[in-house]
């Protein structure tokens, strides 16, 4: 799967995905990862991809034009490619629509900046508009370093055992269970002693409580939606 991000400040992504296992998974190919800077597409002579916006108001918009612009050059290899805008005012990111986004082979992520991005991207330009919560960053950079993170997670190889994917927080409408690692005991707090059983059944009976107990505690309202699946 390839990404492609456009944004005035590539240069944030470098450090990021090419650690981990993200870099890992660009390694062996299983992803590709292209940062563009917007500023390259604009047709100001000083390359600025902002202006006052229409009507007054505080700050600057970013312009309709060079993101046009380049989405005609990124899309010329791949039309269907699917366009993402990273805003506030976007649908939820959550595991399900990580999930949704893993069936394109190509995914554009437009990152705003300033006061906003005018509305003709929105209407014209992008197949979606995404958040990645109720609050305001300074820009769509670190929201698309998340989404990134989470759909290329969720593609096959990314992770050594696929396992790991299905068995985390969300995958079953439950935050994980508890997790344990040695020492067994750790200045007098020990690690549950079903976990040393043998016992796969038991365990995955222990595993189950415990994410539906951690659930109802930390997140009761994903716990109202199994139960309205249910009905």
């Amino acid at each position: 799967m390839r990404f492609d991000i456009l944004s005035i400040f590539p240069e944030m992504f470098e450090s990021v995905f090419r650690e981990s296992i993200i870099a890992r998974a660009k390694e062996k190919g299983i992803i590709e990862i292209v940062s563009h800077n917007l500023r390259d597409y604009s047709q100001n002579k000083h390359k600025k991809v902002d202006d006052s916006p229409f009507g007054g108001g505080v700050g600057m918009v970013m312009g309709v034009e060079p993101i046009a612009f380049a989405l005609d050059e990124i899309k010329k290899d791949e039309v269907s490619a699917y366009t993402v805008l990273m805003s506030p005012s976007g649908n939820r990111l959550n595991q399900k629509k990580a999930r949704e986004l893993t069936k394109h082979k190509r995914l554009i992520i437009i990152c705003g900046r300033y006061e906003g991005v005018d509305e003709r991207v929105a209407l014209h330009y992008v197949d979606e508009e995404i958040s990645i919560g109720d609050y305001v960053l300074s820009g769509g950079e670190i929201p698309a370093m998340v989404l990134v993170d989470t759909v290329a997670r969720l593609i096959p190889g990314t992770l050594g055992d696929p396992r790991s994917s299905e068995e985390e927080s969300f995958e079953q409408e439950l935050l994980e269970y508890p997790q344990y690692t040695r020492p067994r005991e750790f200045r007098g707090h020990k690690a549950p002693e079903v976990l040393f059983s043998g016992n796969h059944k038991e365990i995955r009976e222990w595993q189950r409580r415990h994410a539906l107990e951690k659930t109802e505690l930390r997140r009761p309202d994903l716990l109202e939606k199994i139960e309205i699946k249910k009905n």
